[in-house]
């Protein structure tokens, strides 16, 4: 018997559907949608069947990058390693482990490390829905200080949002605070960096900002359940429905990082990196000194 190694839980909204079939005359809206796949292929498949049937102008293809796209070759600098700092700040801020700065000693890592795609084909999915004429974009919590490392990587790998991108297609000459929003962000080449701030108000603000008008559907992949959540949130009573796929082809990295490894590569790395920023300035990174914390031994 064949067996298929995809895992897809669908889970279906009735509240607009309900109030649709109060009228057999009313349309029936479109529903949302939550949905989990280890295979960005039947993300597309699902994607170009709406624009068939909705077309191609009502529908609005949203991926994330870290490891949704792509993902770091180590552990190191890595998102679930940005995670594991952040919890260790709080659990043991002593820990010799734990970094100066994880936002700078990212950005570090990012100009030093190169990315893979998270699945063969990636980019190819990607293209098919270009190649529909669908509007496809990046939505990343990465703020705008890595702008120049994630375009690096995602050229490398042949990853191009801009010719699909919401216009202008080539983005904002500056970064800018979003409506809603408490940081700045950037929009550049159909990639938007939204520093870390609620995904559904960073889209519907980029939205509004880009006069994009509002979508039928907007399918947006993301490995966070929570980014995905956000979205149906910020999108719930507007008349778009959410397609929400949760990608799961990185969870057993994610759930596998080995600590103890990247806490040595950082103290392997770490010279080099300062030596580099010593020599050629901080144009590239900034890394934080060393200190020893408030309320800390030298350990």
């Amino acid at each position: 018997m064949r067996t298929y190694p995809l895992k897809l839980i669908i889970l279906f909204y009735f509240a607009l559907l309900l109030s649709a079939c109060a009228s057999t005359t009313t349309p029936v809206a479109e529903q949302n949608l939550l949905a989990e796949t280890d295979d960005l292929a039947m993300v597309t498949n699902a994607a170009l069947q709406l624009a068939d049937r909705l077309g191609r102008d009502r529908v609005l293809v949203v991926f994330d990058i870290d490891n949704t796209l792509l993902a770091m070759e180590q552990g190191l600098g890595s998102d679930q390693w940005y995670y594991w700092q952040k919890d260790l700040q709080k659990e043991d801020p002593c820990s010799s482990s734990l970094v100066g700065d994880r936002f700078r000693v990212q950005g570090a890592l990012y100009f030093a490390s190169a990315m893979r795609p998270t699945q063969p084909g990636a980019a190819e999915q990607i293209r098919r829905l270009q190649d529909a004429g669908l509007t496809v974009i990046a939505l990343t919590s990465r703020g705008p200080d890595y702008n120049l490392q994630t375009f690096r990587e995602l050229r490398r790998n042949e990853i191009s949002f801009w010719p699909s991108a919401l216009s202008p297609k080539r983005g904002f000459p500056e970064s800018f605070i979003p409506e809603g929003g408490t940081r700045a962000a950037r929009y550049e080449d159909g990639v938007f960096l939204t520093a870390g701030q609620h995904k559904g108000d960073m889209l519907k603000a980029l939205l509004n900002k880009t006069g994009a008008g509002a979508p039928t559907v907007v399918v947006m992949v993301d490995d966070k359940a929570e980014n995905l959540a956000a979205v149906m949130v910020a999108f719930e009573g507007s008349g778009t429905a959410v397609h929400a796929w949760r990608y799961s082809r990185e969870d057993a990295n994610v759930a596998n990082l080995d600590t103890g490894e990247a806490a040595a590569q950082w103290d392997a790395v770490r010279p080099a990196l300062m030596k580099i920023e010593e020599i050629f300035g901080a144009d590239n990174y900034d890394l934080p000194a060393l200190v020893v914390r408030e309320g800390c031994d030298s350990r």
